[in-house]
């Protein structure tokens, strides 16, 4: 969906890729904030909610002052079922992956969404299983299979954690499905403003509000989250794919659990076994070969960061 952003006018191309690998290095540490705030006590669905909730305004101030709030009465039953699978189902499964598996598990399973985006494109969009995404759908299962036999210090790869990485995959290749028909429609600062609230309030019979008895160090954390690694990388991430083209950006947008990994082994000691490396590497592998094929997967990495991204790869 994103590769129709990049046509727009914006910042030249050798800037655009600066800020989409800074976009991809605000989502990354979405990684360090989960896991901090799980440390601290919040469970991971709330974690999710605070995230979607604190950067809310930010998306609807953003679409207002552009003059970009208003939507079709007819387009707002779509809007609120992607709201529900791009964030309140995908927020609370990706931090729900972390406490189950830890940082570098939960971002390289997150990273099969382009197989997932190949499979489902078949399924629901009558897009045709080349035998190029046919190769790049086990790529990614071998991947995963080598990630889900593999230990590591600091990563536990179970059943659970293998589960939610898997969903957080699945439900971020929504942002692709979906985004292919929403941004026909509008910018993407409008679909946030609608999306983020809804997504929030989806999440909100699983918050207990834990959060406010955890102290500043928590609170921080959440409204570094919601500003930095949602709302401002959702921003740059677009403003990015206005000089660059979107396959060729996710090449510089998949730097993000490669981050997210080296974050992890440097603040948290996790590491993950030989074969949970080989395992990502094929799963990295195949989001990249993604991106040169043409058959309509192929820029599932770049326009999976679209919203949430992303993005919305926040992907305003």
């Amino acid at each position: 969906m994103a590769e129709r952003v990049s046509a727009a006018r914006g910042a030249p191309a050798g800037g655009g890729y600066w800020l989409v690998a800074l976009a991809a290095a605000l989502w990354a540490l979405l990684g360090v904030f989960s896991q901090r705030l799980l440390s601290a006590g919040v469970p991971p669905t709330e974690v999710a909610f605070w995230r979607a909730a604190l950067s809310s305004p930010l998306f609807v101030a953003h679409a207002a002052r552009t003059g970009a709030l208003r939507v079709r009465p007819r387009d707002l039953p779509a809007l609120a079922a992607f709201a529900l699978v791009g964030v309140t189902l995908f927020y609370a499964s990706l931090n729900l992956a972390i406490d189950a598996g830890g940082v570098s598990l939960a971002f390289v399973l997150l990273y099969t969404a382009p197989a997932f985006v190949a499979l489902l494109a078949a399924a629901l969009l009558g897009e045709r299983l080349t035998r190029t995404k046919a190769f790049l759908v086990a790529l990614s299962v071998a991947g995963v299979a080598l990630v889900s036999a593999s230990g590591g210090e600091g990563v536990r790869p179970t059943p659970a954690a293998v589960a939610w990485g898997l969903t957080a995959g699945i439900s971020y290749s929504s942002y692709y499905l979906f985004g292919k028909w929403v941004l026909r429609r509008y910018a993407p600062a409008t679909v946030f403003a609608c999306v983020m609230p809804v997504g929030a309030f989806g999440l909100l019979p699983l918050v207990r509000f834990e959060a406010l008895g955890a102290g500043a160090g928590a609170w921080l954390d959440l409204a570094l989250m919601a500003v930095f690694s949602t709302y401002l990388a959702y921003f740059v991430y677009y403003t990015g794919l206005r000089g660059v083209e979107a396959s060729r950006a996710v090449l510089v947008a998949t730097l993000e659990p490669v981050l997210a990994a080296t974050l992890a082994a440097l603040l948290f000691g996790e590491r993950l076994g030989a074969l949970g490396v080989l395992g990502g590497a094929l799963v990295l592998a195949a989001a990249v070969l993604a991106t040169f094929d043409r058959g309509g997967a192929a820029s599932a990495g770049a326009t999976s960061q679209v919203a949430a991204a992303p993005t919305d790869r926040g992907r305003a």
